[in-house]
């Protein structure tokens, strides 16, 4: 039997690319796509342009990697949080109050996150494949608890595809309130406030 063995390069490799998206998140946040520098991400990650040049080919790319390192940070954060509950209600209020306060902690990604998320609706031919497929990935998280909720009869019966996708624009847009400042209440009412609009109206009469 095969044993995956991580090699001393390897776990380089990985701290340093991950410092590497960390700052480009923070450049991309700050300046915008089009504005920031390969220059500006190394000197934020405190490397040499060059060891940036030795992962990512171009900004684009870097780019592209932060935004999914992200995603994928924050859909293990989501998958972890859900697992500890048994129930759908349980499992779809922790799921927004991770998502929440994993915003509420990252907001520079969020801002490329959003700016991402409205070329998919705008320009869906510019989305990258693997940032559709991680969009589409949360929906399915929620979709799934919906799913078990109907199976169990704690959620009444609908369209769990479509639903999951709602719920997600509900959380997007409060989030995007709390970013802007609009928002001042706490992380804990506002997750009151988005499970309870979405409970009354998926729950089993």
């Amino acid at each position: 039997m095969s044993t995956l063995v991580r090699t001393k390069k390897d776990v380089v490799t990985e701290f340093r690319t991950s410092e590497i998206l960390e700052a480009a998140r923070k450049i991309f946040a700050k300046k915008g796509f089009h504005d920031a520098t390969v220059d500006d991400i190394a000197n934020a990650a405190g490397v040499a342009k060059g060891t940036v040049y030795l992962y990512y080919r171009s900004k684009q790319e870097v780019y592209i990697a932060a935004l999914k390192f992200g995603i994928s940070q924050m859909y293990s954060a989501l998958i972890e949080e859900v697992a500890r509950y048994s129930t759908a209600e349980e499992k779809l209020k922790a799921l927004i109050a991770a998502k929440l306060a994993y915003f509420d902690e990252n907001s520079d990604f969020f801002k490329i996150y959003l700016s991402e998320l409205g070329k998919l609706h705008t320009h869906p031919g510019t989305i990258d494949s693997e940032f559709k497929a991680l969009y589409i990935e949360q929906a399915r998280l929620i979709e799934a608890i919906l799913k078990e909720g109907i199976r169990k009869k704690a959620i009444r019966s609908l369209r769990p595809d479509q639903t999951a996708f709602a719920i997600s624009d509900i959380i997007r847009g409060v989030v995007t309130h709390r970013l802007m400042g609009w928002s001042k209440t706490r992380i804990a009412q506002d997750v009151d406030f988005i499970f309870d609009l979405i409970w009354k109206g998926i729950a089993a009469p």
